[in-house]
């Protein structure tokens, strides 16, 4: 006996947006981030007043590094909860 795909609600569909876009935001930030460490590692290695900005890439390092599984965390239910609304559309 085969299951009975549940229906897909309004509401479903409002939540799949939300991580949708939630994980386009987070993984929009974690590319600027990344981009603007590489600026600082630039500046620090072009005089040794600036060394703070090495820093302050580092603490971007982690900063991506600590929003890698929350991106996971969005973009994976995200993925499956629109793959499910496009079947249900079928």
């Amino acid at each position: 006996m085969q299951p009975q795909p549940r229906e897909i609600t309004a509401d479903y569909r409002r939540r799949a947006g939300i991580f949708t876009w939630s994980a386009i935001v987070v993984g929009a930030l974690m590319a600027v981030a990344l981009v603007v460490s590489v600026v600082f590692l630039v500046r620090a290695d072009q005089d040794t007043r600036n060394a703070a900005y090495g820093y302050l890439a580092l603490v971007l390092w982690v900063g991506i590094a600590a929003a890698v599984p929350i991106l996971l965390a969005l973009a994976i239910p995200a993925a499956r909860m629109r793959r499910q609304v496009r079947e249900q559309r079928r």
